[in-house]
Protein backbone atom coordinates (compact mmCIF):
# COMPACT_ATOMS: atom_id res chain seq x y z
CA UNK A 1 0.00 0.00 0.00
CA UNK A 2 3.36 2.30 -0.32
CA UNK A 3 1.42 4.51 -2.85
CA UNK A 4 -1.52 4.54 -1.27
CA UNK A 5 -0.02 5.65 2.16
CA UNK A 6 1.95 8.10 0.47
CA UNK A 7 -0.98 9.87 -1.09
CA UNK A 8 -2.70 9.98 2.16
CA UNK A 9 0.11 11.36 4.32
CA UNK A 10 0.48 14.35 1.44
CA UNK A 11 -3.52 14.88 1.40
CA UNK A 12 -3.67 15.20 5.07
CA UNK A 13 -0.80 17.56 4.69
CA UNK A 14 1.80 15.37 6.47
CA UNK A 15 4.11 15.55 3.94
CA UNK A 16 4.79 16.84 0.85
CA UNK A 17 4.70 15.87 -3.19
CA UNK A 18 8.36 16.21 -3.05
CA UNK A 19 9.16 14.17 0.15
CA UNK A 20 6.65 11.95 -1.01
CA UNK A 21 8.82 11.49 -3.82
CA UNK A 22 12.06 11.30 -2.66
CA UNK A 23 10.62 8.56 -0.31
CA UNK A 24 10.01 6.29 -3.36
CA UNK A 25 12.88 6.53 -4.84
CA UNK A 26 14.76 5.47 -1.81
CA UNK A 27 11.99 2.70 -1.82
CA UNK A 28 13.08 1.44 -5.50
CA UNK A 29 16.28 0.92 -3.94
CA UNK A 30 15.89 -1.10 -1.39
CA UNK A 31 13.03 -3.63 -0.22
CA UNK A 32 12.08 -0.94 2.67
CA UNK A 33 8.17 -0.20 3.37
CA UNK A 34 7.80 3.49 2.50
CA UNK A 35 6.84 4.29 6.49
CA UNK A 36 10.46 2.75 7.46
CA UNK A 37 11.73 5.07 4.75
CA UNK A 38 9.55 8.12 6.48
CA UNK A 39 10.84 7.61 9.96
CA UNK A 40 14.39 7.08 8.89
CA UNK A 41 14.09 10.26 7.00
CA UNK A 42 12.78 11.88 9.86
CA UNK A 43 10.22 12.80 8.37
CA UNK A 44 7.48 10.83 10.69
CA UNK A 45 8.35 10.60 14.15
CA UNK A 46 8.39 7.45 14.90
CA UNK A 47 5.94 3.87 14.26
CA UNK A 48 2.97 4.90 16.72
CA UNK A 49 2.37 7.71 15.00
CA UNK A 50 2.63 6.50 11.53
CA UNK A 51 -0.19 3.81 12.75
CA UNK A 52 -2.66 6.29 14.44
CA UNK A 53 -2.39 8.03 11.21
CA UNK A 54 -3.50 5.07 9.45
CA UNK A 55 -5.98 4.06 11.97
CA UNK A 56 -7.90 7.57 11.51
CA UNK A 57 -8.00 7.18 7.83
CA UNK A 58 -9.30 3.86 7.62
CA UNK A 59 -11.35 4.17 10.49
CA UNK A 60 -10.18 1.85 12.97
CA UNK A 61 -8.37 1.57 16.70
CA UNK A 62 -4.59 1.89 17.04
CA UNK A 63 -3.40 0.17 19.31
CA UNK A 64 0.66 0.48 21.51
CA UNK A 65 0.54 -3.01 22.44
CA UNK A 66 3.94 -1.97 24.60
CA UNK A 67 1.41 -0.27 27.07
CA UNK A 68 -0.88 -3.50 28.00
CA UNK A 69 -0.90 -6.84 28.97
CA UNK A 70 -2.13 -9.42 27.05
CA UNK A 71 -4.29 -12.49 28.05
CA UNK A 72 -2.40 -15.38 26.98
CA UNK A 73 -5.30 -17.83 26.47
CA UNK A 74 -6.67 -15.59 23.65
CA UNK A 75 -2.96 -14.54 21.78
CA UNK A 76 -2.74 -18.92 21.88
CA UNK A 77 -6.22 -18.82 20.02
CA UNK A 78 -3.89 -18.16 16.87
CA UNK A 79 -1.44 -20.65 16.35
CA UNK A 80 2.46 -19.32 16.33
CA UNK A 81 3.26 -20.48 13.17
CA UNK A 82 0.30 -18.51 11.44
CA UNK A 83 1.34 -15.56 13.60
CA UNK A 84 4.68 -15.11 13.04
CA UNK A 85 4.14 -15.79 9.11
CA UNK A 86 1.27 -12.99 8.74
CA UNK A 87 2.67 -10.94 11.67
CA UNK A 88 -0.62 -10.77 13.55
CA UNK A 89 -1.64 -11.38 17.34
CA UNK A 90 -5.26 -11.52 19.20
CA UNK A 91 -5.22 -8.81 21.86
CA UNK A 92 -8.74 -9.34 23.21
CA UNK A 93 -12.00 -11.18 22.40
CA UNK A 94 -15.38 -9.83 23.14
CA UNK A 95 -17.92 -12.34 22.74
CA UNK A 96 -17.17 -14.44 18.94
CA UNK A 97 -15.37 -11.63 17.78
CA UNK A 98 -11.71 -11.73 18.04
CA UNK A 99 -9.77 -8.89 17.69
CA UNK A 100 -6.29 -9.03 16.45
CA UNK A 101 -3.57 -6.16 15.83
CA UNK A 102 -2.26 -6.06 12.44
CA UNK A 103 0.61 -3.61 10.71
CA UNK A 104 -1.71 -3.99 7.18
CA UNK A 105 -4.88 -4.41 7.62
CA UNK A 106 -5.67 -4.08 3.69
CA UNK A 107 -4.61 -7.34 3.90
CA UNK A 108 -7.84 -9.18 3.48
CA UNK A 109 -6.23 -12.56 3.24
CA UNK A 110 -4.42 -12.51 6.70
CA UNK A 111 -8.09 -11.42 8.29
CA UNK A 112 -9.59 -14.15 6.47
CA UNK A 113 -7.29 -16.92 7.72
CA UNK A 114 -7.34 -16.03 10.85
CA UNK A 115 -11.47 -16.13 10.82
CA UNK A 116 -10.91 -19.58 9.50
CA UNK A 117 -8.39 -20.82 11.88
CA UNK A 118 -10.52 -19.79 14.89
CA UNK A 119 -13.90 -19.70 13.91
CA UNK A 120 -14.26 -16.00 15.20
CA UNK A 121 -15.07 -12.71 13.28
CA UNK A 122 -12.29 -10.63 13.30
CA UNK A 123 -12.06 -6.99 14.12
CA UNK A 124 -8.39 -5.60 13.10
CA UNK A 125 -6.65 -3.08 14.84
CA UNK A 126 -3.69 -1.60 13.57
CA UNK A 127 0.12 -1.63 15.61
CA UNK A 128 3.46 -1.31 13.98
CA UNK A 129 4.96 -4.54 13.14
CA UNK A 130 8.26 -3.75 15.12
CA UNK A 131 5.65 -3.88 18.11
CA UNK A 132 3.90 -6.78 17.19
CA UNK A 133 6.91 -9.07 15.84
CA UNK A 134 7.93 -8.09 19.96
CA UNK A 135 4.40 -8.79 21.56
CA UNK A 136 4.82 -12.50 19.23
CA UNK A 137 8.25 -13.28 20.60
CA UNK A 138 7.14 -12.51 24.43
CA UNK A 139 3.17 -14.48 24.57
CA UNK A 140 4.35 -17.50 22.01
CA UNK A 141 6.89 -18.99 25.01
CA UNK A 142 5.81 -22.40 25.09
CA UNK A 143 7.19 -25.00 28.02
CA UNK A 144 10.20 -24.57 26.29
CA UNK A 145 11.26 -21.25 27.08
CA UNK A 146 13.72 -20.68 29.99
CA UNK A 147 11.58 -19.61 32.56
CA UNK A 148 8.99 -22.35 32.25
CA UNK A 149 12.14 -24.80 32.14
CA UNK A 150 13.48 -23.62 35.01
CA UNK A 151 9.99 -23.59 36.98
CA UNK A 152 9.87 -27.49 35.83
CA UNK A 153 13.45 -28.26 36.83
CA UNK A 154 13.24 -30.57 40.19
CA UNK A 155 15.95 -32.14 42.01
CA UNK A 156 15.15 -35.49 40.83
CA UNK A 157 15.17 -34.08 37.19
CA UNK A 158 18.95 -34.54 37.08
CA UNK A 159 22.00 -35.58 39.20
CA UNK A 160 23.92 -32.18 39.65
CA UNK A 161 27.71 -32.79 38.91
CA UNK A 162 30.52 -31.38 40.82
CA UNK A 163 32.52 -29.33 38.37
CA UNK A 164 35.17 -30.00 41.12
CA UNK A 165 35.41 -34.24 41.37
CA UNK A 166 38.58 -34.42 39.26
CA UNK A 167 37.48 -38.30 39.01
CA UNK A 168 34.09 -37.99 37.45
CA UNK A 169 33.31 -41.02 35.29
CA UNK A 170 33.37 -39.35 31.49
CA UNK A 171 30.33 -41.72 30.87
CA UNK A 172 28.59 -41.23 33.71
CA UNK A 173 29.07 -37.38 32.81
CA UNK A 174 27.54 -37.85 29.05
CA UNK A 175 24.67 -39.73 30.45
CA UNK A 176 23.49 -37.20 32.75
CA UNK A 177 23.53 -33.94 31.26
CA UNK A 178 21.54 -35.40 28.41
CA UNK A 179 18.45 -35.33 30.83
CA UNK A 180 15.58 -33.84 28.88
CA UNK A 181 14.90 -30.64 30.92
CA UNK A 182 18.82 -29.72 30.76
CA UNK A 183 18.88 -30.27 26.82
CA UNK A 184 15.87 -27.91 26.89
CA UNK A 185 17.35 -25.45 29.47
CA UNK A 186 20.45 -24.77 27.10
CA UNK A 187 18.40 -25.20 23.81
CA UNK A 188 16.07 -22.41 25.06
CA UNK A 189 18.96 -19.96 25.80
CA UNK A 190 20.45 -20.11 22.61
CA UNK A 191 17.15 -20.26 20.47
CA UNK A 192 16.29 -16.69 22.72
CA UNK A 193 19.73 -15.32 21.89
CA UNK A 194 19.75 -15.72 18.23
CA UNK A 195 15.54 -14.52 18.11
CA UNK A 196 16.80 -11.19 19.78
CA UNK A 197 19.25 -10.74 17.34
CA UNK A 198 22.13 -11.04 19.64
CA UNK A 199 25.72 -11.34 18.40
CA UNK A 200 27.16 -13.03 21.94
CA UNK A 201 25.88 -15.83 24.87
CA UNK A 202 27.94 -15.34 27.98
CA UNK A 203 27.59 -18.10 30.56
CA UNK A 204 30.05 -17.20 33.44
CA UNK A 205 30.39 -19.07 36.97
CA UNK A 206 31.10 -16.88 40.12
CA UNK A 207 30.76 -18.31 44.22
CA UNK A 208 27.23 -18.64 44.59
CA UNK A 209 25.49 -17.85 41.44
CA UNK A 210 25.56 -18.25 37.35
CA UNK A 211 25.03 -15.32 35.46
CA UNK A 212 23.94 -15.17 31.78
CA UNK A 213 24.41 -12.02 29.69
CA UNK A 214 23.56 -11.35 25.79
CA UNK A 215 25.74 -8.84 23.29
CA UNK A 216 23.06 -7.22 21.25
CA UNK A 217 23.92 -3.64 19.56
CA UNK A 218 27.24 -4.27 20.72
CA UNK A 219 26.71 -4.02 24.88
CA UNK A 220 26.30 -6.61 27.18
CA UNK A 221 22.62 -7.03 28.88
CA UNK A 222 21.94 -9.53 32.04
CA UNK A 223 19.72 -11.83 31.73
CA UNK A 224 17.44 -13.83 34.39
CA UNK A 225 20.45 -15.90 36.48
CA UNK A 226 20.53 -19.79 35.73
CA UNK A 227 20.01 -22.05 39.15
CA UNK A 228 23.81 -22.60 40.99
CA UNK A 229 23.21 -26.15 41.43
CA UNK A 230 23.38 -26.54 37.58
CA UNK A 231 26.26 -24.93 36.38
CA UNK A 232 28.22 -28.11 35.59
CA UNK A 233 25.55 -29.77 33.91
CA UNK A 234 25.42 -26.46 31.42
CA UNK A 235 28.78 -26.17 31.00
CA UNK A 236 28.37 -30.17 30.45
CA UNK A 237 25.65 -30.02 27.97
CA UNK A 238 27.63 -26.99 26.29
CA UNK A 239 30.53 -28.94 25.41
CA UNK A 240 28.99 -32.13 24.33
CA UNK A 241 27.15 -29.76 21.48
CA UNK A 242 30.34 -28.24 20.66
CA UNK A 243 32.31 -31.76 20.95
CA UNK A 244 34.59 -30.61 23.28
CA UNK A 245 36.08 -32.49 26.11
CA UNK A 246 34.01 -32.65 29.33
CA UNK A 247 36.33 -34.49 31.68
CA UNK A 248 38.94 -31.57 30.67
CA UNK A 249 38.22 -28.39 33.33
CA UNK A 250 41.19 -26.97 33.62
CA UNK A 251 42.66 -25.84 30.03
CA UNK A 252 40.94 -23.66 27.60
CA UNK A 253 39.10 -25.03 24.79
CA UNK A 254 37.52 -23.75 21.41
CA UNK A 255 34.69 -25.49 19.52
CA UNK A 256 31.70 -25.36 17.36
CA UNK A 257 27.95 -25.97 17.37
CA UNK A 258 25.55 -26.06 13.95
CA UNK A 259 21.59 -25.50 14.93
CA UNK A 260 18.94 -25.72 12.97
CA UNK A 261 17.00 -22.10 13.77
CA UNK A 262 13.21 -21.75 11.67
CA UNK A 263 14.09 -22.51 7.93
CA UNK A 264 18.00 -21.03 8.35
CA UNK A 265 21.32 -22.87 9.80
CA UNK A 266 23.47 -20.61 12.53
CA UNK A 267 27.00 -21.18 13.76
CA UNK A 268 28.42 -20.83 17.31
CA UNK A 269 32.00 -20.53 17.90
CA UNK A 270 32.66 -21.94 21.52
CA UNK A 271 34.99 -21.06 23.72
CA UNK A 272 35.39 -22.56 27.22
CA UNK A 273 37.16 -21.01 29.85
CA UNK A 274 38.52 -22.16 33.34
CA UNK A 275 38.22 -19.46 35.95
CA UNK A 276 38.25 -19.47 39.89
CA UNK A 277 34.88 -20.92 40.49
CA UNK A 278 34.26 -22.81 37.06
CA UNK A 279 34.26 -22.29 33.61
CA UNK A 280 32.74 -19.40 31.65
CA UNK A 281 31.29 -19.91 27.99
CA UNK A 282 30.89 -17.75 25.61
CA UNK A 283 29.01 -18.30 22.28
CA UNK A 284 29.57 -16.45 19.47
CA UNK A 285 26.44 -16.03 16.99
CA UNK A 286 26.97 -16.29 13.30
CA UNK A 287 23.50 -15.99 12.31
CA UNK A 288 23.42 -15.59 8.42
CA UNK A 289 20.50 -12.97 8.32
CA UNK A 290 22.29 -10.61 11.24
CA UNK A 291 24.85 -9.79 8.92
CA UNK A 292 24.13 -7.40 5.79
CA UNK A 293 26.49 -7.35 3.02
CA UNK A 294 24.83 -4.96 1.19
CA UNK A 295 27.51 -1.69 0.72
CA UNK A 296 24.37 0.83 0.50
CA UNK A 297 22.98 -0.17 3.88
CA UNK A 298 26.27 -0.10 6.07
CA UNK A 299 25.75 3.61 6.61
CA UNK A 300 28.54 5.23 3.99
CA UNK A 301 27.98 8.66 3.36
CA UNK A 302 27.30 9.45 0.05
CA UNK A 303 30.85 10.80 -0.93
CA UNK A 304 32.81 8.13 1.34
CA UNK A 305 30.65 5.19 -0.62
CA UNK A 306 31.64 6.76 -3.89
CA UNK A 307 35.67 6.78 -2.95
CA UNK A 308 35.24 3.04 -1.62
CA UNK A 309 33.32 1.52 -4.45
CA UNK A 310 35.97 3.29 -6.62
CA UNK A 311 39.13 1.84 -5.12
CA UNK A 312 37.42 -1.63 -4.47
CA UNK A 313 36.92 -2.07 -8.58
CA UNK A 314 40.84 -1.22 -8.78
CA UNK A 315 42.86 -4.11 -10.66
CA UNK A 316 45.43 -4.11 -7.78
CA UNK A 317 46.40 -2.51 -4.27
CA UNK A 318 45.82 -2.93 -1.71
CA UNK A 319 42.75 -1.61 0.14
CA UNK A 320 42.57 -1.77 4.00
CA UNK A 321 40.15 -1.21 7.10
CA UNK A 322 40.93 -0.77 10.14
CA UNK A 323 39.11 -0.16 13.50
CA UNK A 324 39.12 -2.25 17.14
CA UNK A 325 36.95 -5.52 18.18
CA UNK A 326 33.79 -5.30 16.68
CA UNK A 327 33.32 -2.59 14.71
CA UNK A 328 32.14 -4.41 11.36
CA UNK A 329 35.27 -4.97 9.81
CA UNK A 330 34.81 -7.98 8.58
CA UNK A 331 31.47 -7.22 7.54
CA UNK A 332 32.10 -4.21 4.93
CA UNK A 333 35.48 -6.98 3.83
CA UNK A 334 32.49 -9.12 3.06
CA UNK A 335 29.91 -6.69 1.49
CA UNK A 336 33.34 -5.78 -0.84
CA UNK A 337 33.94 -8.83 -2.11
CA UNK A 338 29.77 -9.21 -3.01
CA UNK A 339 30.34 -6.16 -4.76
CA UNK A 340 33.05 -7.73 -6.69
CA UNK A 341 32.18 -11.57 -7.18
CA UNK A 342 31.66 -11.82 -10.37
CA UNK A 343 32.36 -15.23 -12.89
CA UNK A 344 35.18 -14.05 -14.37
CA UNK A 345 37.23 -13.09 -11.28
CA UNK A 346 39.14 -15.66 -8.29
CA UNK A 347 38.80 -14.55 -4.94
CA UNK A 348 40.58 -15.90 -2.11
CA UNK A 349 40.12 -15.43 1.43
CA UNK A 350 42.40 -16.30 4.64
CA UNK A 351 39.99 -15.90 7.87
CA UNK A 352 40.78 -17.17 11.55
CA UNK A 353 37.92 -18.04 11.53
CA UNK A 354 35.29 -18.22 8.64
CA UNK A 355 32.01 -16.62 9.50
CA UNK A 356 30.32 -16.76 6.99
CA UNK A 357 29.73 -18.55 3.68
CA UNK A 358 29.70 -17.45 0.21
CA UNK A 359 29.13 -18.97 -3.18
CA UNK A 360 31.94 -18.29 -5.68
CA UNK A 361 34.55 -17.27 -2.98
CA UNK A 362 37.49 -19.58 -1.81
CA UNK A 363 37.67 -19.60 2.00
CA UNK A 364 40.22 -21.20 4.05
CA UNK A 365 40.14 -20.83 7.78
CA UNK A 366 43.05 -20.19 9.90
CA UNK A 367 44.85 -22.60 11.74
CA UNK A 368 47.81 -21.58 13.61
CA UNK A 369 48.59 -24.90 15.52
CA UNK A 370 49.50 -26.54 12.09
CA UNK A 371 50.73 -23.76 10.72
CA UNK A 372 48.51 -22.83 8.63
CA UNK A 373 48.65 -18.88 9.65
CA UNK A 374 47.86 -15.90 7.56
CA UNK A 375 51.47 -15.76 6.32
CA UNK A 376 51.44 -19.15 4.99
CA UNK A 377 47.91 -19.21 3.50
CA UNK A 378 49.18 -16.17 1.35
CA UNK A 379 52.02 -17.22 0.19
CA UNK A 380 50.22 -20.54 -1.15
CA UNK A 381 47.03 -18.03 -2.69
CA UNK A 382 49.79 -16.62 -5.10
CA UNK A 383 49.76 -19.92 -6.38
CA UNK A 384 46.02 -20.20 -7.30
CA UNK A 385 46.49 -17.78 -9.74
CA UNK A 386 44.04 -15.15 -7.71
CA UNK A 387 42.53 -12.24 -9.03
CA UNK A 388 41.35 -10.76 -5.43
CA UNK A 389 43.14 -11.71 -2.10
CA UNK A 390 41.56 -10.91 1.46
CA UNK A 391 44.03 -11.43 4.26
CA UNK A 392 41.57 -11.29 7.53
CA UNK A 393 44.02 -9.45 9.54
CA UNK A 394 47.46 -8.31 9.59
CA UNK A 395 49.23 -9.36 12.15
CA UNK A 396 53.04 -9.15 11.61
CA UNK A 397 55.41 -7.97 9.15
CA UNK A 398 55.65 -11.59 7.56
CA UNK A 399 51.98 -11.07 6.87
CA UNK A 400 52.39 -7.68 5.54
CA UNK A 401 55.58 -7.89 3.57
CA UNK A 402 53.34 -10.90 1.70
CA UNK A 403 50.31 -8.94 1.43
CA UNK A 404 52.06 -5.83 -0.10
CA UNK A 405 54.36 -8.06 -2.63
CA UNK A 406 50.90 -9.56 -3.79
CA UNK A 407 49.26 -5.90 -4.52
CA UNK A 408 52.44 -4.63 -5.98
CA UNK A 409 52.48 -7.58 -8.48
CA UNK A 410 48.66 -7.33 -10.00
CA UNK A 411 46.36 -8.69 -7.14
CA UNK A 412 44.00 -6.59 -5.24
CA UNK A 413 44.07 -7.09 -1.66
CA UNK A 414 42.20 -6.69 1.49
CA UNK A 415 43.00 -6.44 5.13
CA UNK A 416 42.59 -5.17 8.56
CA UNK A 417 44.25 -3.63 11.17
CA UNK A 418 44.31 -2.22 14.61
CA UNK A 419 44.48 0.96 14.79
CA UNK A 420 42.86 4.49 15.91
CA UNK A 421 42.33 6.02 12.81
CA UNK A 422 42.84 5.83 8.73
CA UNK A 423 45.86 8.05 8.83
CA UNK A 424 47.89 6.53 11.90
CA UNK A 425 47.44 3.02 9.71
CA UNK A 426 50.47 4.17 7.19
CA UNK A 427 52.70 4.26 10.52
CA UNK A 428 51.68 0.78 11.54
CA UNK A 429 52.75 -0.34 8.04
CA UNK A 430 56.12 1.45 8.26
CA UNK A 431 56.73 -0.05 11.95
CA UNK A 432 56.23 -3.59 10.13
CA UNK A 433 59.59 -2.93 8.52
CA UNK A 434 57.34 -1.99 5.32
CA UNK A 435 59.51 0.47 3.56
CA UNK A 436 57.55 4.16 3.04
CA UNK A 437 57.76 3.99 -0.59
CA UNK A 438 56.20 0.46 -0.97
CA UNK A 439 53.41 1.61 1.13
CA UNK A 440 52.78 4.63 -0.82
CA UNK A 441 53.33 2.22 -4.24
CA UNK A 442 50.64 -0.02 -3.03
CA UNK A 443 47.85 0.98 -0.44
CA UNK A 444 45.23 2.32 -2.40
CA UNK A 445 42.58 3.41 0.46
CA UNK A 446 42.80 3.22 4.01
CA UNK A 447 39.39 3.08 5.69
CA UNK A 448 38.30 3.02 9.89
CA UNK A 449 35.31 2.62 11.15
CA UNK A 450 33.16 2.39 13.97
CA UNK A 451 29.44 1.35 15.37
CA UNK A 452 27.27 3.20 16.70
CA UNK A 453 23.93 2.09 17.94
CA UNK A 454 20.68 3.70 16.67
CA UNK A 455 18.40 5.54 18.41
CA UNK A 456 14.98 3.40 19.28
CA UNK A 457 11.82 4.80 16.74
CA UNK A 458 9.33 3.64 18.71
CA UNK A 459 10.45 5.95 22.27
CA UNK A 460 12.44 8.57 20.51
CA UNK A 461 11.82 11.58 21.54
CA UNK A 462 13.32 15.57 20.88
CA UNK A 463 15.96 16.83 22.52
CA UNK A 464 17.71 20.22 23.06
CA UNK A 465 21.44 20.24 22.98
CA UNK A 466 23.15 22.53 26.00
CA UNK A 467 25.55 25.57 24.37
CA UNK A 468 27.97 22.72 26.73
CA UNK A 469 26.98 20.24 24.78
CA UNK A 470 27.75 21.62 21.86
CA UNK A 471 30.85 22.81 22.51
CA UNK A 472 31.92 19.52 23.25
CA UNK A 473 30.57 18.12 20.13
CA UNK A 474 32.51 20.66 18.16
CA UNK A 475 29.40 22.53 16.75
CA UNK A 476 27.15 25.85 17.00
CA UNK A 477 23.24 26.77 17.16
CA UNK A 478 23.65 27.15 13.23
CA UNK A 479 24.87 23.62 12.64
CA UNK A 480 21.76 21.84 13.85
CA UNK A 481 18.93 24.65 13.51
CA UNK A 482 17.63 22.50 10.24
CA UNK A 483 17.97 19.40 12.46
CA UNK A 484 15.96 17.51 15.14
CA UNK A 485 18.27 15.72 17.78
CA UNK A 486 16.66 12.81 19.56
CA UNK A 487 17.77 10.44 22.67
CA UNK A 488 15.39 7.18 23.51
CA UNK A 489 13.65 6.74 26.64
CA UNK A 490 13.57 3.29 26.53
CA UNK A 491 10.58 1.23 26.19
CA UNK A 492 9.46 -3.03 25.36
CA UNK A 493 10.27 -3.08 21.85
CA UNK A 494 14.24 -1.60 22.91
CA UNK A 495 14.37 -3.53 26.29
CA UNK A 496 14.63 -0.21 27.75
CA UNK A 497 18.18 0.64 26.45
CA UNK A 498 16.78 3.48 24.10
CA UNK A 499 18.59 2.35 21.42
CA UNK A 500 17.78 -1.00 18.70
CA UNK A 501 20.06 -1.58 16.11
CA UNK A 502 23.69 -0.32 14.65
CA UNK A 503 24.86 1.32 12.11
CA UNK A 504 28.54 2.33 10.77
CA UNK A 505 30.28 5.09 10.65
CA UNK A 506 33.63 5.75 8.15
CA UNK A 507 36.86 7.80 7.50
CA UNK A 508 37.53 6.58 4.02
CA UNK A 509 40.89 8.21 3.37
CA UNK A 510 41.81 7.45 -0.74
CA UNK A 511 45.55 7.58 -1.57
CA UNK A 512 45.97 10.35 -3.10
CA UNK A 513 49.40 12.01 -5.37
CA UNK A 514 49.77 14.78 -2.58
CA UNK A 515 49.29 11.60 0.23
CA UNK A 516 51.71 9.70 -1.64
CA UNK A 517 54.60 12.44 -1.99
CA UNK A 518 53.71 12.68 2.06
CA UNK A 519 54.37 9.32 2.90
CA UNK A 520 57.81 9.74 0.93
CA UNK A 521 58.73 12.62 2.39
CA UNK A 522 57.64 10.82 6.49
CA UNK A 523 55.24 13.04 7.28
CA UNK A 524 53.92 12.74 10.45
CA UNK A 525 50.14 11.13 10.70
CA UNK A 526 48.64 14.19 11.93
CA UNK A 527 50.00 16.09 8.94
CA UNK A 528 48.22 13.07 6.91
CA UNK A 529 45.32 13.35 8.09
CA UNK A 530 44.94 17.15 7.98
CA UNK A 531 45.90 17.16 3.93
CA UNK A 532 42.85 13.88 3.72
CA UNK A 533 40.48 16.60 5.14
CA UNK A 534 41.46 19.43 3.62
CA UNK A 535 40.54 16.86 0.34
CA UNK A 536 37.12 16.11 1.48
CA UNK A 537 37.74 13.21 3.82
CA UNK A 538 34.73 12.87 6.93
CA UNK A 539 36.56 11.96 9.96
CA UNK A 540 34.94 9.47 12.16
CA UNK A 541 33.53 12.35 14.33
CA UNK A 542 32.24 14.15 11.35
CA UNK A 543 30.64 10.85 10.01
CA UNK A 544 28.73 10.65 13.54
CA UNK A 545 27.56 14.18 13.92
CA UNK A 546 25.79 13.59 10.38
CA UNK A 547 24.05 10.37 11.68
CA UNK A 548 23.24 12.65 14.85
CA UNK A 549 22.03 15.50 12.55
CA UNK A 550 19.48 13.02 10.89
CA UNK A 551 18.08 11.45 14.19
CA UNK A 552 20.18 8.19 13.67
CA UNK A 553 22.25 7.97 17.05
CA UNK A 554 22.43 10.20 20.22
CA UNK A 555 25.20 12.44 21.37
CA UNK A 556 25.77 9.83 24.23
CA UNK A 557 26.81 7.13 21.27
CA UNK A 558 29.06 10.08 19.54
CA UNK A 559 31.05 11.23 22.60
CA UNK A 560 31.43 7.48 23.63
CA UNK A 561 32.69 5.98 19.96
CA UNK A 562 34.44 8.91 18.80
CA UNK A 563 37.04 11.50 19.64
CA UNK A 564 37.84 14.77 18.23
Amino acid sequence: MSRELGDMLVKAGKISEEQLTQALDLQKKSDEKLGNILIRMGIISNEDELSEFIGKQLNIGALRLSDIELNPEVVKMIPMDIARKFNVIAVGKLGKTLIVAISDPNNIYVLDAVKFITGCSVQPVISPEKAIQKAIENYYRDAAGITEILKGMKEEDLEVIDENDEAVNEQDLRAQVQDRPLVKLVDSIIGDAIRRGCSDIHLETYEKRIRVRYRLDGDLQEMSPLPFKYRAAIVSRVKIMADLDISERRLPQDGRIKVKFGDRAVDLRVSVLPTIFGEKVVMRILDPRSVNVDLTKLGFAESSLAEFDKAIHLPYGMILVTGPTGSGKTTTLYSALKQINTIDINIMTAEDPVEFNFEGINQVAVKSEIGLTFASALRSFLRQDPDVVMVGEIRDGETAEIAVRAALTGHLVFSTLHTNDAPSTIDRLIDMSIPSYLVASCVRLVMAQRMVRKVCTNCRQETKLTPETLQVLGLTENDIQDHKIYEGKGCNECNNTGYSGRIGIFEVMPMSPAIERMILDKASSMDIRQQAITEGMLTLRTAALEKLKHGVTTVAEVLAVTAL
